[in-house]
C-alpha cells in the first residue's frame, strides 16, 4: 500500500462506509437536531485510492450535499439526474483545467464517485446541512438505474451498488457524515 494512503487512513481513521465502499470518517454531527435524531449538520473525510479499494457506488439522498476536494489527484463524480440526463464533474486540485474545488449535489440525483485511472488519491469531503441519517440514503442498484439511464450503462455497470436492501444499515446511523 502507498506511505502517504497509509498515513491518511491512520491520520483521520478511516473505515470502509457501509453500501457504497468509500473509506471514510465522520468529523462533525452538530448537537442541535431539528427533531430527534436529525442533526442540524454533519460532515465527513473520505479519501478514494485504489488499495485499499475505495470509491463511493451509485446512490441518492434526500438532502444536497456539497463535496469538497482537499488534497491528491482528482476523481470523477457521476450524475444521474430524474430527467434522465447526465452530467460528469472533475474535483481536483487545478481549476485551470476545470476542476471543481466544491460542488454541491442535489437531492434526488444518483451519485457515484472514483479516482480517475492514474491516480494515487483524492482526499475530500462532504458536508450536509440538514445533516446525514440513515433513512436519506438509497442505493443503486443496476435494475434501478438501466431504468432511468440506460445510455450510461458502462458506468452502471461498473458502479452499481448489489441487488438487495437499498437501504442503509440503521446500526450506522452515526456513520456517514
Amino acid at each position: 500500500m502507498d506511505s502517504v494512503v497509509q498515513s491518511l487512513i491512520d491520520r483521520y481513521r478511516l473505515q470502509p462506509l457501509p453500501v457504497e465502499g468509500t473509506l471514510f470518517a465522520q468529523t462533525y454531527r452538530s448537537v442541535a437536531e431539528i427533531s430527534p435524531g436529525h442533526p442540524v449538520g454533519t460532515a465527513m473525510v473520505g479519501l478514494y485510492c485504489d488499495e485499499p479499494r475505495s470509491h463511493s457506488l451509485f446512490h441518492r439522498l434526500t438532502l444536497d450535499e456539497l463535496w469538497h476536494f482537499y488534497a491528491g489527484d482528482p476523481f470523477r463524480l457521476i450524475l444521474l439526474k430524474p430527467d434522465g440526463s447526465s452530467e460528469e464533474v472533475v474535483l481536483g486540485p487545478n481549476p485551470n483545467m476545470g476542476h471543481q474545488a466544491q460542488f454541491c449535489v442535489p437531492a434526488g440525483v444518483w451519485q457515484a464517485a472514483h479516482l480517475i485511472d492514474g491516480g494515487r488519491y483524492s482526499l475530500y469531503g462532504c458536508t450536509m446541512a440538514p445533516g446525514w441519517v440513515p433513512s436519506c440514503f438509497e442505493a443503486g442498484t443496476r435494475s434501478v438505474l438501466m431504468a432511468s439511464h440506460p445510455d450510461r450503462v458502462e458506468d452502471i455497470e461498473r458502479w452499481a451498488c448489489p441487488e438487495g436492501n437499498a437501504r442503509f444499515p440503521e446500526e450506522a446511523s452515526g456513520a456517514k457524515q
